[in-house]
């Protein structure tokens, strides 16, 4: 066990010998790519001699340790070799014994952010949103700007948040500027609640470099108190482009409309639109 199979650059040399000796048969390269499924699917049902005769669709199937396929992908992102989907999905196969590994996984600051990722995206295929909660959490309190970890783990929250939302609440005040916008995204989605339509508005007012953000944000949660503050920032001199159509937009949503006219000649983003 343990040995780091290069599946991918086996299905790649086995791929391309089937196209040299196909490509007579074919008219265009979008038919030889329409049978590309089929030649995928040979492939895993054909004996491999770099699986010593096993096939590649059952190989990892006789192996019942969901902690030790765990550590096997590590392996794998350690050694730089592209993880197997065949070793993922039988971490799914496995179910609920696979969470606990994937949880230790992605919570581990010593393993890279990438096999990190790759946990919590296998937690979300088991919809281990309740399990996960805790970690997923920690992830976004700790998020930096640019986090893809912690984007993941908000889409794992955001599957069971509605159980959270009080946690998620009263973290709002104590967490950086990056992880309060990713809680009011999600909070965003769980309308009626008054402590959550004034996080929105007060993160509105007072941070007018998210304009867009924040106004997409009210616009989504729906109340309509939310129009006279957006119908004022139409006005501000110095909204862009897009901090314009999002307030177009949110207002829309909530039932107003927008008679603004704003000249944005110059405008980076306008022009690229203008442009196509």
């Amino acid at each position: 066990m343990f040995e780091l199979y290069d599946f991918d650059a086996n299905f790649t040399a086995y791929s391309e010998k089937w196209i040299e000796m196909n490509k007579g048969k074919f008219k265009t390269f979008e038919q030889m790519e329409e049978a590309m499924p089929e030649v995928y699917l040979r492939w895993l049902n054909s004996p491999a001699a770099f699986l010593g005769g096993e096939t590649p669709g059952a190989f990892f199937q006789k192996y019942d340790s969901a902690p030790e396929l765990v550590k096997w992908v590590r392996l794998y992102d350690d050694g730089g070799i592209s993880v197997p989907d065949q070793l993922l999905d039988r971490i799914t196969d496995l179910g609920a014994d696979s969470v606990k590994p994937l949880l230790y996984t992605a919570k581990n600051e010593a393993y890279s952010s990438s096999l990190r990722m790759l946990a919590v995206n296998l937690l979300k295929e088991l919809d281990a949103g309740d399990a996960a909660r805790d970690t997923c959490l920690e992830l976004i309190d700790r998020r930096m700007k640019d986090d893809e970890l912690a984007d993941v783990a908000a889409e794992l929250l955001q599957m069971n948040a509605a159980s959270c939302k009080e946690e998620i609440l009263e973290r709002l005040d104590s967490v950086s500027p990056e992880a309060r916008e990713t809680y009011l995204d999600i909070l965003a989605n769980y309308p009626g609640d008054s402590r959550v339509f004034e996080a929105l508005m007060q993160a509105f007012e007072t941070d007018p470099g998210n304009c867009a953000l924040y106004a997409s944000l009210l616009g989504k949660y729906g109340d309509e108190r939310a129009l006279p503050v957006l119908t004022d920032a139409l006005d501000r001199p110095d909204i862009n482009y897009l901090d314009y159509m999002e307030l177009k937009n949110a207002i829309e949503m909530l039932g107003g409309e927008c008679t603004h006219d704003r000249e944005f000649a110059g405008d980076p983003y306008y022009e690229t639109l203008k442009g196509e």
